[in-house]
């Protein structure tokens, strides 16, 4: 292939399980195995920190990428989904990788894809991309956020060093039976007999399921490490963090919500257990005052502030509901929804209603996966509350931003689809500087 739009073509002949699946059914490693293996296992190259989790893991694998380059490691990042550009999944150093050398990839991975005996899947090769851009520019670590679930991920391919499970939530599930369990037993997939396991999820009755893989040692939150307190600070908060290791107190993270602390917490305990070494308070405060992640109550603007969440499911939007009263005492609150399939948005919108919006702007994600926008409408008027209906997320966004005064909340959430359109759109109605932030 000769360009970057050619590499993005040759990706997208490819099944995107993302864009079209909703739930695991039937999945399997052998695809990734025969492609890795047609590459030489180049993920066998790397020291992996591997997270997995149904809400914060990327998060936290963002904040153990900032910990690691803070301590002097030259790390490697690979995180789904992308807001903007599916370059942003694959960083080195918080670098995204550039056109020519993501086009040179692919041009690799276009070799090989032809020469295995069943074709992967768009996010396998994606996958694989990374380990070998990885193995490639020899980094010290790689820090590489499960897609969906864990033990038949295309990212389990890998022998971690680490294994991080943030929580336990629902989502990718019907809800009958016991899932849970269910859900446990697949993330539990990632773990490695002999090797670390942090585990954020402090649930007893599940305990067994993560100690069945034999992790060693296994670290829980809230009894080897945790957060001492936390107060709001301009741009984020002040967090104190403990673990076996020691305290550190007054840790500036600029990220808001009780729930980012608790990933701080856990992140520190995953670069501390993956270096096998306690950090200096001085690495802990550059690399977690480093840390950014897009998309998670990230402010894009101000008069009105415009905020960015891709909660998603029940125990995201709850998060979500809990933070933004005491981030964000704005005025009104303009909301622009959008959801995704295959499961109907109840327990997502229940969470939602705690925000007493003033007005929900209905959007369709655009997604093939995307709960239309009157459906979402009819369901917000059940819970008695104004809504607009504007199909195109685009639209809704400007809507939403014309419709709030200076001093009025937007809050654009429900799919990191949406959060594309959204940025798409306040290019256009207000004037953002390179970093996001109007001026």
């Amino acid at each position: 292939m000769d360009d970057y739009s050619g590499a993005l073509r040759f990706l997208d002949q490819f099944v995107n399980l993302e864009a079209s699946a909703g739930r695991i059914h039937g999945l399997s490693l052998d695809a990734m195995r025969g492609l890795v293996r047609a590459m030489g296992d180049p993920q066998y190259d790397v020291r992996t920190v591997h997270v997995t989790g149904t809400n914060g893991k990327g998060s936290v694998s963002a904040m153990v990428s900032a910990l690691l380059g803070a301590a002097g490691l030259r790390v490697g990042a690979y995180t789904s989904p992308h807001v903007d550009t599916v370059r942003e999944r694959l960083a080195i150093d918080d670098q995204p990788i550039a056109e020519d050398a993501f086009t040179d990839l692919v041009a690799d991975l276009e070799r090989y894809a032809g020469v295995v005996a069943t074709a992967p899947s768009y996010f396998e090769l994606l996958t694989a991309a990374a380990f070998l851009w990885f193995s490639n520019e020899a980094v010290d670590a790689a820090v590489v956020e499960v897609g969906l679930l864990g033990r038949f991920d295309a990212t389990n391919v890998c022998d971690s060093t680490v294994s991080v499970i943030t929580n336990i939530g629902r989502d990718h599930t019907d809800g009958t039976g016991d899932w849970r369990r269910d859900i446990a037993r697949e993330k539990a997939g990632i773990i490695r007999t002999g090797q670390p396991l942090i585990l954020g999820e402090t649930s007893i009755e599940l305990l067994e399921v993560f100690t069945a893989e034999s992790p060693e040692p296994l670290l829980i939150a809230g009894s080897d490490f945790g957060v001492g307190g936390a107060e709001q600070a301009v741009g984020g908060q002040l967090i104190e963090l403990w673990t076996p290791a020691g305290r550190h107190e007054e840790v500036f993270l600029p990220m808001h919500g009780d729930h980012q602390a608790d990933n701080a917490a856990t992140a520190l305990m995953a670069a501390e257990a993956f270096l096998d070494t306690p950090l200096s308070s001085e690495v802990v405060a550059d690399g977690l005052g480093a840390a950014r992640v897009p998309g998670r109550l990230e402010v894009v603007a101000t008069e009105p502030l415009v905020v960015l969440d891709g909660a998603h499911n029940q125990d995201a939007a709850r998060a979500l509901a809990a933070a933004v009263p005491t981030v964000f005492p704005a005025g009104r609150r303009i909301l622009v929804v959008g959801t995704l399939g295959p499961r109907e948005p109840t327990e997502f919108l229940d969470e939602l209603v705690a925000l007493s919006p003033d007005l929900v702007v209905a959007c369709t994600a655009p997604s093939p996966r995307a709960v239309q926008a009157a459906d979402l409408a009819v369901l917000l008027r059940e819970r008695r509350i104004e809504v607009e209906v504007v199909p195109d997320a685009v639209d809704a966004v400007r809507l939403a931003v014309a419709a709030a005064d200076e001093s009025d909340l937007v809050l654009v959430t429900g799919s990191f689809y949406v959060l594309a359109a959204a940025r798409a759109a306040l290019g256009d109605v207000v004037d953002l500087d390179e970093d996001g932030f109007d001026t």
